[in-house]
């Protein structure tokens, strides 16, 4: 919510001027990209995108290709995981000066398993007014397709692919909510083959890939099921697995 302020003529005029100068910030704004299909753009994201003084991109060549495609010309500034942390910073100092900044990611929402929490916390931290445009995200489409129970769900993201990861598997065992995971198409089979081993064979999963494109597919039934499914067909693309939890039949 963007702050309001109250200006005593009588003030200290270094009072005034000051809070001038808050009340001029900028917004920076949280942009959803298609995760697949690029009718899933909105209209207020191209808009915003068109408006900004500076788009922040996970990666300026991918992003690049998505903003021809709309004719949006704007600059694109490299803001991604390897970087955020000496970038954020100055991006800020923008945003205080009064610049829109629009925030990218590759596909999907920002900080949806993707770069974009970091900076949210040091413009919010800094006053800066922060909005999140409604948009493509991969795992809601997957949730609500699954045939799984959606209106409570947890949301995993990607587990840890080393240490750890066993760790995480056994402490969802006894999860009640229906749970949401990405995973890559090189792992998927495995993480599958753990969640069996773990939960039992027959608990019931949808698993969902290249959502919102031309090879869109959902595969659901139980674990053993579909295993079997993706031991026979070679895992492809990028995948979304909603596992039902432990009392869902």
């Amino acid at each position: 919510m963007a702050q309001r302020y109250e200006i005593n003529l009588n003030s200290s005029p270094f009072i005034i001027i000051f809070l001038y100068f808050c009340t001029q910030m900028g917004i920076l704004y949280i942009v959803p990209t298609p995760v697949g299909n690029m009718e899933d753009m909105t209209l207020r994201a191209i808009r915003i995108l068109k408006e900004a003084d500076l788009v922040l991109a996970e990666d300026t060549r991918t992003s690049g290709i998505l903003l021809k495609h709309f004719q949006i010309q704007q600059h694109l500034l490299s803001h991604h995981k390897f970087n955020e942390h000496g970038t954020s910073a100055s991006i800020v100092e923008r945003l205080q000066a009064g610049q829109t900044i629009a925030l990218i990611s590759d596909a999907g929402t920002p900080g949806i398993s993707d770069p974009g929490f970091f900076l949210v916390r040091e413009a919010v931290r800094a006053g800066v007014e922060v909005q999140t445009l409604p948009g493509a995200t991969a795992f809601v489409p997957a949730l609500v397709s699954s045939g799984l129970p959606c209106d409570r769900f947890c949301f995993e993201g990607f587990l840890p692919q080393k240490k750890g990861r066993q760790t995480k598997i056994q402490s969802l065992a006894d999860e009640e909510r229906t749970m949401v995971f990405y995973e890559s198409p090189y792992r998927v089979l495995k993480t599958l083959q753990q969640f069996a081993e773990v939960m039992g064979p027959d608990r019931q999963v949808s698993v969902c890939r290249e959502i919102s494109k031309v090879h869109e597919e959902s595969v659901r039934g139980t674990l053993q099921e579909v295993i079997t499914h993706f031991t026979e067909h070679e895992p492809r693309g990028e995948f979304v697995i909603v596992l039902a939890g432990r009392n869902e039949k």
